[in-house]
């Protein structure tokens, strides 16, 4: 972890802001918006002007809207714009898209991530890819504010660890120490397993079905070490939201032939968002830079644009190449 000078830094500028706008990411997930709204509530306790937003008008994954404090959430349109403005678990700017306007003509810009491809956009940037999830560091954050950690921060803090560390099964130890002290606080942690990882719409399933009839071994791909890909074209994505799309590559990961897995997800044809996944021994940060994404290790994403085929093969060249 980060020395804690950068979150005291944080802490202070925050603390003396009388209005903050704090901006989640594009398709917005539980480390994103956990972070968002537990910093939220932390500040409005100390008397803050709190605004959280994310870009789009899809509206929020229901597994999220349950979460203490959404009542701090402003739609995209009506955002304000405070000189105060945090991007929380962005990796880039461009992960704001429409709102990085505002992140750009604020007086003080904040960076808090743990993506590792993140370089710092802020004018100050609390970046540690050592933490498993950006809600430990807000939880850093939090701690400097002087602010009690209470059952509703705990719980949005708890959303984005859980989710980032895959339910604990690759997290370090030091979320395992901030998980016990987060249930400690009041989190009901069997509850909040069970709404952001085990539920879903009878109609997930059989999208599953289509997508998983699509699924390909390329067993000669990162030196042997095995690749497996499955596709969503936009018909068998039809009427579900992105999350249950994105969840998706937890199925296609557990294929045992395969270090890498990919799911490659159509929005409006020939568009596309791209998962990738590895298992332990393939970094795959440079493969997800060469296509204009990023992300971590072993969890990456980017976008690409053009038919089935044409997406596929892209990767398939990149990943021979870097």
């Amino acid at each position: 972890m980060l020395a804690p000078d950068t979150a005291h830094v944080i802490a202070d500028a925050l603390r003396d802001a009388g209005a903050v706008t704090i901006l989640c990411h594009v398709r917005p997930d539980a480390d994103t918006i956990g972070s968002g709204l537990a910093l939220g509530i932390a500040l409005t306790r100390l008397g803050v002007d709190v605004e959280v937003s994310f870009p789009g008008e899809t509206p929020l994954p229901g597994a999220l809207r349950g979460l203490p404090g959404v009542e701090l959430l402003v739609a995209q349109p009506d955002v304000v714009g405070h000189d105060t403005v945090v991007a929380v678990d962005a990796a880039s700017i461009g992960r704001l898209t429409c709102l990085a306007s505002y992140f750009n003509d604020a007086t003080r810009s904040i960076v808090i991530d743990h993506h590792v491809s993140n370089t710092g956009f802020g004018t100050i940037d609390y970046v540690d890819p050592g933490a498993d999830c950006t809600t430990a560091l807000v939880l850093n954050v939090v701690d400097r504010l002087g602010v009690d950690l209470d059952a509703d921060i705990a719980t949005c803090l708890y959303a984005g660890l859980i989710t980032d560390t895959g339910s604990f099964k690759w997290a370090r130890p030091a979320s395992l120490t901030i998980a016990a002290r987060l249930l400690e606080a009041g989190v009901d942690g069997a509850r909040w397993s069970r709404t952001l990882l085990d539920s879903h719409p009878f109609a997930w399933l059989k999208m599953v079905e289509k997508v998983l009839a699509t699924a390909t071994l390329r067993s000669e791909q990162f030196g042997g070490r095995g690749l497996v890909y499955a596709v969503i074209d936009a018909d068998a994505s039809d009427g579900l939201g992105w999350a249950e799309l994105e969840s998706v590559i937890d199925v296609v990961r557990t294929v045992v032939e395969a270090e890498v897995a990919v799911v490659f997800k159509e929005g409006t044809p020939g568009e596309w968002t791209v998962s990738l996944r590895s298992k332990s021994s393939v970094d795959l940060v440079p493969v997800a830079r060469a296509l204009g994404g990023g992300g971590h290790h072993r969890a990456c994403g980017y976008s690409a644009r053009g038919d089935r085929d044409e997406v596929v093969a892209d990767l398939l060249n990149t990943i021979g190449s870097v």
